[in-house]
């Protein structure tokens, strides 16, 4: 199936196919010294290969390109391996900055389409490394207005006075109430450069985001208590539904341009057809660690990390709890690992809905 339906690569607006790079770990040895056999191919699905803008000197070409320091191992690989493999497959000499010293990485060779070549590789290889690296930045709508934030704890009181006793609920799993968001999409953002890039772009989003909101705020109400699985009696997050107070879709309309414009632009996986939009009330991921949801790796969390608990009664008794209503503003561009001055995720950046 991967080579009837290969990986699609977004970079940099140009789409590839990617065949499979084949990765060949050592045993005791750290995450960075791997190599991999084989050329790494990709055919380009909607334009040329030959599109990038080089210079060109006496010696032949040049082109220099930005890379964050932290992705230079997986282009030098163990030993150097993948470095030296690269130049002497494209005929192209590679030069790499030292580790953990951002700048630019200069690929030259006499054929402009070696260098091109060269400069194809490097780039999926990037890509591809990129995924594995747990996301770092995420665009998020904040839901600790005061008013929901009072109701939230009134919530929790209420269902720790009436729902204890059922199995696997107590205080531990709660969210902090200062981090009430509602998650649009997770970016992988590894030097300050894609942090204003990517600032860049949201603010490109204004004139979308007018045509759906008309340039001003969005009322919006929670309402109401949703879990993630199946079983009502085996549940590990539990979230609270958050609409337009309109009842219209404006809300979803929302995130899911946002996604689309980062996606365009390479800076976003799509995940879903449409964004999920859900506010986390309790997740057993807290029972351990109350910032366990800041820290998740970029896959799934390990179910045998967590213990479940028993969300009948809460579903029953407070299916339709009211948190309250607001006005949503902005769309944040959160970091992890952060807060700020009032409790929720410090921003990198911001934009108004005004």
């Amino acid at each position: 199936m991967e080579v009837l339906r290969p990986t699609l690569i977004n970079i940099n607006g140009r789409i590839y196919r990617k065949n499979v790079i084949k990765e060949q770990v050592y045993q005791d040895e750290d995450e960075e010294d791997f190599s991999y056999s084989g050329p790494v191919t990709t055919q380009c699905v909607d334009e040329p290969c030959d599109t990038l803008s080089m210079e060109q000197t006496e010696k032949g070409y040049r082109y220099a390109m930005d890379v964050p320091s932290v992705l230079y191992k997986y282009i030098i690989g163990k030993k150097g391996e993948t470095k030296k493999r690269l130049e002497s497959e494209t005929r192209t000499s590679i030069n790499i900055p030292k580790q953990g010293v951002e700048g630019q990485i200069v690929i030259t060779g006499q054929q402009r389409g070696a260098v091109t070549s060269a400069v194809t590789r490097v780039e999926v290889l990037i890509e591809s490394f990129r995924r594995k690296q747990p996301f770092t930045h995420f665009l998020s709508f904040a839901l600790n207005h005061p008013q929901i934030q009072e109701r939230f704890l009134k919530f929790k009181e209420e269902v720790l006075e009436q729902c204890s006793e059922d199995h696997g609920v107590d205080s531990s799993i709660f969210q902090n109430p200062a981090k009430l968001h509602l998650t649009v999409g997770t970016l992988v953002l590894l030097n300050d450069m894609e942090v204003t890039r990517t600032c860049e772009l949201l603010q490109q989003c204004q004139e979308c985001l007018h045509d759906i909101i008309g340039g001003k705020p969005l009322p919006l109400e929670v309402v109401g208590i949703e879990y993630m699985n199946d079983d009502p009696a085996m549940v590990d997050v539990l979230y609270a539904k958050v609409q337009a107070k309109d009842g219209s879709d404006k809300l979803q309309v929302v995130a899911d341009q946002l996604v689309e414009r980062f996606v365009t632009a390479g800076l976003m996986v799509r995940e879903w057809d449409r964004v999920k939009l859900h506010g986390t009330i309790m997740n057993t991921l807290f029972r351990k660690d109350p910032s366990a949801e800041d820290k998740g790796g970029s896959g799934r969390p390990n179910t045998k990390d967590r213990e479940a608990f028993d969300a009948r009664s809460i579903l029953k008794k407070f299916g339709t709890y009211h948190f309250g209503e607001f006005d949503l503003d902005a769309v944040h561009l959160s970091q992890r690992f952060s807060t700020d001055c009032t409790g929720y995720y410090t921003s990198s950046g911001l934009l108004k809905f005004l």
